[in-house]
């Protein structure tokens, strides 16, 4: 994660498959545009605003102290869940903690009074 930002904008550009030209129709802007900024640009917030959405990401700060925790989280994030998918029941019941660990699970659920 000790990527610059144009380098993790780069890098998230390609995990979609994406094409510079691509950005044109994401966020219009030409290819020759894009490139300047991918390779040494200095953007406008609005325009890396506008680049999150293209790249169907988010834009936030984090605290220098939370870094790793926030890298911890996102390294361990299951593949499906990354993608936004719902895990299979299976594996969530395989991965569920004990009440001990987390009180507050199923909290919300409907009681089963059968």
């Amino acid at each position: 994660m000790t990527d610059s930002l144009l380098q993790q904008l780069k890098k998230r550009r390609l995990k979609l498959g994406l094409k510079q030209n691509d950005m044109m129709m994401r966020i219009g802007v030409s290819r020759q545009q894009y490139q300047r900024l991918e390779s040494k640009g200095n953007p406008q917030l609005d325009t890396l605003e506008l680049i999150a959405k293209g790249l169907n990401s988010e834009l936030m700060l984090i605290p220098k102290e939370k870094l790793p925790a926030v890298i911890a989280v996102l390294e361990s994030v299951e593949p499906d869940l990354a993608s936004g998918q719902k895990p299979a029941k299976q594996a969530m019941d395989h991965k569920k903690k004990s009440l001990f660990d987390d009180p507050w699970q199923n909290i919300l659920e409907d009681v089963d009074e059968s």
